[in-house]
């Protein structure tokens, strides 16, 4: 067995018996939620002032090499998933990345919808400053939009990226002064990169993994969530993801949202459906909470 299959597998396992004796409020000190909360609750991402659902719809389940689950459902079906989820359930965040192929599935739902209502993330592999110029440019006409809400440095990993990148950090500074993007920041792989995040002003917005069982994660949870708090101390947008482990918690999906909802420490989460079943699900999850 792979090494990797073998992690996942006892994550898994791990998970299972994690949630078969924890309920998520007990654990790692968490209080039950305040108040009844819902996908579409409208939520403030950090101090950036960008308002937006608490749920994103996630674009890139299995996502690499230009496509994703979702893509593969085709163009017609996809696009009517994400305009379902604006109409039926109040979902007005799209996740979206280069790597996932799927710019021009957003950009068909979004010229049938209110420019100002909806808030489009996006995410760059390229760590260059001429390369992500040009793909600012590229994403704009892929998206079918004048400005991006968000762009963020995709899967960050060395503990030094806030120097070793500072080019392309600094074009993204650049494209928010001139009203190309609102925000920017990054996505982070490592727990090393997450603490330069939590240490560099310029990251305004984190896409950080999350979920009980710490499948697919930085570290363990506890040791991420305190990254996590230093954050929000800061004022920077928490966007979760990962919530359900890449899979490892499919089975437990209500428990594992309910832990990522009791941390206190998302503005908002992304999470990939692939059918209007399964967004309308996750939807009756969260109120549930």
């Amino acid at each position: 067995m792979l090494r990797r299959d073998f992690l996942r597998r006892s994550a898994k396992g791990l998970g299972a018996a994690w949630l078969a004796s924890n309920s998520p409020a007990s654990v790692l000190g968490l209080e039950p939620l305040a108040k009844k909360v819902t996908a579409h609750d409208e939520v403030v991402l950090g101090k950036t002032g960008i308002r937006t659902s608490r749920l994103a719809m996630g674009t890139g389940t299995v996502g690499f090499g230009g496509a994703s689950n979702q893509t593969r459902m085709g163009s017609n079906p996809f696009t009517k998933l994400l305009l379902d989820g604006y109409h039926e359930n109040g979902l007005r965040f799209f996740d979206t990345a280069d790597s996932y192929g799927s710019h021009p599935n957003v950009r068909e739902a979004v010229k049938q919808l209110p420019r100002d209502k909806v808030v489009i993330m996006t995410k760059s592999d390229t760590r260059d400053a001429a390369g992500l110029r040009r793909n600012l440019d590229r994403y704009r006409r892929e998206l079918g939009v004048d400005m991006i809400d968000i762009v963020l440095i995709h899967c960050v990993t060395e503990v030094d990226w806030t120097t070793r990148y500072r080019g392309a950090m600094d074009v993204l500074s650049e494209a928010k002064e001139k009203g190309v993007i609102r925000a920017h920041g990054c996505s982070c792989h490592t727990i090393e990169a997450l603490r330069a995040a939590a240490a560099s002003p310029w990251v305004e917005i984190d896409l950080v993994r999350l979920n009980p069982i710490g499948s697919h994660m930085d570290a363990d949870p506890s040791t991420v969530l305190k990254e996590i708090q230093k954050m929000r101390a800061d004022g920077k947008g928490i966007v979760g993801m990962k919530i359900l482990g890449q899979g490892d918690l499919r089975d437990r999906p209500a428990e594992a949202i309910r832990y990522g909802l009791s941390t206190g420490v998302l503005d908002a989460f992304t999470i990939g459906a692939e059918s209007r079943k399964e967004q309308d699900g996750l939807t009756r999850m969260i109120a549930a909470a």
